[in-house]
């Protein structure tokens, strides 16, 4: 029987997901969305063309592959029609190629609202949401009030969308915000019917029964492990499980077949949006990062922060995702630097711990061991025996310190520009 292989981020977002997805699906019949909604900004590069992905598997662009966005994501109808619409034009026929469980949450207009009144009513405590309506859709279905893909099949759907308006416009008065959706909403029901073109399925039979089979799957996370809601930098995080146990919710299957993990990390660290990071760079190195990397938004556009490689935080990310292969993105990034620096342990209020803490928010400094530099182009390497051995060194260390192979290593944003050992 066939397992469900994994692909999530280490760090907090944007590593390079997408790309790795589209590398990898050759290998694979089904791919598979388990959380997250489109803030997600997914990039993919190959044949001289870019593409963004919010809410779509990055297996679209493979063909004979089902794509399925699976039960524990929350989707904007509006922002799904821009999207499919978008590589419709492009030659890729989705109607075919994707699926979307019943299970999965809707985002409504008024959603957005409250993520905006939300923030505003965080004051200084921001968490910088993308204000995409993603918490609020989330907090509705925990707290057992959202709606979902498969009530659009209702007769009565019109009224059940009215009742939580009418819920939402309530708590939006309460805060002293307008609950005026206008065009929006007309958008909205109109990309609710354009949603019904696709396969809405009952995916947790879906997949399972590709297994029993003996399809390959692999699961596609967004965001990374640092934005878990349990174990990210909380409160400063997403509002979703991105760890490794969020496939088994996110898709309905069962802990015993999960197969390989495969965690990505960047050569460094970026975030956005609000929140602790003890390795940021606040110096012209940050900036430079920032510049080489092209560390901005691929949805929102903003300035990601820039820093140095945290071993802190990969170790514990590997730990809590049970972490089998490791890939390494933007290693070109910093082909010219001099010295590269990783953080191997934190001192915080005055104590070493090699463990990644309950807070983050006293006085955390970062321990780092320096590296000579490699000082040469490695999108021009084929092979992993090419690169320099300062690279390697750099490689060979993570991998002592995690206990977990580095069996990719990317060396520019195409497809193309991919080492595997």
């Amino acid at each position: 029987m066939k397992k469900v292989d994994v692909i999530l981020g280490l760090q907090w977002g944007d590593e390079g997901k997408g790309k790795v997805v589209d590398v990898l699906t050759p290998s694979y019949e089904v791919v598979a969305r388990f959380q997250g909604g489109p803030n997600a900004g997914h990039t993919l590069e190959f044949e001289g063309k870019k593409y963004i992905l919010r809410s779509i598997p990055s297996g679209i662009f493979q063909g004979g592959k089902t794509n399925i966005i699976g039960n524990g994501v929350v989707l904007d109808p509006v922002l799904f029609r821009e999207e499919a619409e978008t590589l419709a034009a492009a030659g890729y026929d989705l109607t075919q190629r994707l699926c979307i469980s019943k299970k999965a949450h809707l985002i409504l207009p008024t959603h957005r609202l409250l993520d905006a009144a939300n923030e505003v009513a965080k004051g200084g405590a921001k968490i910088g949401t993308t204000g995409k309506g993603i918490g609020p859709t989330y907090t509705d279905k925990t707290s057992r009030n959202g709606l979902r893909v498969g009530d659009l099949l209702r007769p009565d759907f019109r009224e059940r969308y009215a009742a939580a308006k009418s819920r939402h416009e309530a708590m939006l008065r309460g805060m002293g915000h307008s609950c005026d959706v206008g065009e929006l909403e007309e958008r909205w029901f109109e990309a609710t019917e354009y949603l019904l073109r696709f396969r809405l399925i009952d995916s947790e039979y879906v997949i399972n029964k590709a297994l029993t089979e003996g399809r390959s799957v692999l699961a596609e996370g967004a965001q990374g492990t640092l934005l878990d809601v349990d174990f990210g930098s909380y409160p400063f995080v997403t509002s979703s499980n991105t760890v490794c146990a969020g496939v088994c919710t996110g898709l309905g299957v069962a802990p015993s077949r999960i197969g390989e993990v495969y965690g990505i990390f960047k050569a460094y660290c970026t975030r956005v949006g609000s929140g602790p990071f003890p390795t940021e760079l606040f110096d012209e190195t940050g900036a430079r990062l920032r510049d080489l990397g092209h560390e901005y938004g691929a949805v929102t556009g903003r300035e990601r922060r820039c820093g140095w490689l945290d071993l802190v935080a990969l170790r514990y990310a590997v730990m809590i995702n049970g972490v089998t292969q490791l890939i390494m993105m933007k290693s070109d990034v910093m082909n010219d630097f001099d010295t590269i620096r990783v953080a191997t342990a934190y001192e915080v209020d005055g104590v070493r711990t090699d463990e990644f803490p309950y807070a983050l928010d006293g006085e955390v400094k970062p321990l780092y061991e320096d590296f000579a530099g490699w000082k040469c182009d490695l999108r021009s390497v084929k092979r992993y025996e090419e690169f320099p051995a300062e690279f390697k060194r750099y490689v060979e260390f993570i991998e002592r310190a995690t206990g977990v192979p580095v069996r990719i290593v990317s060396v520019g944003p195409d497809r193309s520009e991919t080492i595997v050992r």
